[in-house]
């Protein structure tokens, strides 16, 4: 009776399963519950799920899991370091400098241009490349192919490289330092462009030919950020912050983060970023339909996970655990020679 009464666990019904895993927002913790045994897995691939928590990528390559808090390192080959990802892609660059994406389950690779080299033809003073940051974005991130068209953005600190590639080739580069694209932010791909946005809000559209080996035709779309100057109601006006811009596309609308970083304490030479933290946000959709192109002040998001390495929009209501018109962010504003814990500065805030 005892033995009747106690089954195996592994028989445990699917849809008790499914009910289980609806609890669960952390991509991590449903992992590790389908890998419990086989006809977990199995089962557990079958339910119709809320979509979890994405993870953000941390500086040092390693990923932190929301809303767990867990840290996670992925296995990647010996020799390589994560430099960042594109959904479910590594951006691997091993120590020869050789560039790849990776993907972590299927093992299945993409060469991509050795950005280090563009990077040094283009720029006119020496860095450490490993203190760069790299974003990467293509027009599909869910289906990367070896004809995926591919635009990296390298920076080190003000300045930025973009260089725009179908793997292997790269097709088209510039340095951020140079007309028309100057002081780079951000870029993002929408409605098959890509979209670049520079200091003071400026948007350019960048068209391709069906010759990817020819340039792209650059046409600023948005000149300035117009009526939408101001900062977010929880910082005085007199207050002088430094800010960052993100590109996002969210729910067929090409969206702009501006997010307000105070000092917090007296400057320091030594340790600016250490007496920084972000204050608030202003999100800013591109009204691509109107004449001329302008900005225009938003609060219906969704949910936003933002950062340097790559951002991210997801519908609340299909997102597992998370908030209506929230923003989820970590401190990844210092440049990367400059030691800063990610943690420091992490909150999810609402949208004002």
């Amino acid at each position: 009776m005892e033995a009747a009464r106690y089954g195996p666990w592994s028989d445990l019904p699917p849809e008790l399963l499914g009910l289980v895993l609806k609890r669960l927002p952390s991509l991590a913790d449903r992992v590790r519950l389908r890998a419990v045994c086989h006809p977990w897995r199995s089962n557990g691939l079958l339910q119709q799920l809320p979509i979890p928590f994405p993870w953000l990528t941390l500086p040092d390559g390693t990923f932190f899991s929301i809303p767990g808090g867990e840290v996670h390192r992925m296995p990647i080959p010996d020799g390589a370091r994560c430099c960042g990802a594109i959904d479910n892609w590594l951006f691997l660059m091993s120590s020869d400098d050789t560039c790849t994406l990776m993907n972590p389950f299927s093992k299945t690779t993409f060469e991509l241009p050795n950005l280090v080299a563009v990077w040094r033809r283009e720029a006119h003073y020496e860095s450490d490349p490993k203190q760069l940051l790299y974003k990467l974005v293509t027009p599909s991130a869910l289906d990367i192919s070896p004809d995926s068209l591919i635009a990296a953005l390298t920076k080190d600190g003000g300045n930025g490289t973009l260089c725009i590639s179908q793997p292997p080739i790269a097709t088209y580069m510039v340095q951020g330092n140079r007309k028309p694209l100057q002081h780079l932010f951000d870029v993002a791909f929408f409605d098959g462009k890509l979209y670049a946005v520079s200091v003071f809000g400026k948007l350019f559209s960048l068209k391709f030919r069906n010759n990817l080996g020819s340039k792209p035709k650059i046409k600023c779309v948005i000149e300035s950020l117009g009526d939408c100057r101001g900062g977010p109601e929880c910082i005085p006006r007199e207050e002088v912050c430094t800010y960052r811009l993100y590109l996002v596309e969210c729910g067929g609308r090409l969206l702009m983060v501006r997010r307000f970083i105070r000092h917090i304490g007296p400057l320091s030479r030594d340790y600016v970023f250490e007496n920084m933290q972000t204050g608030g946000f202003v999100v800013l959709e591109a009204d691509l339909g109107s004449n001329p192109c302008r900005w225009r002040r938003i609060s219906e998001l969704g949910a936003l996970f933002i950062g340097q390495h790559g951002s991210k929009s997801m519908p609340a209501r299909e997102c597992s655990g998370s908030e209506e018109d929230c923003i989820y962010f970590i401190c990844d504003y210092p440049h990367p020679k400059y030691f800063s814990s990610p943690f420091r500065d992490w909150c999810v805030q609402h949208a004002k």
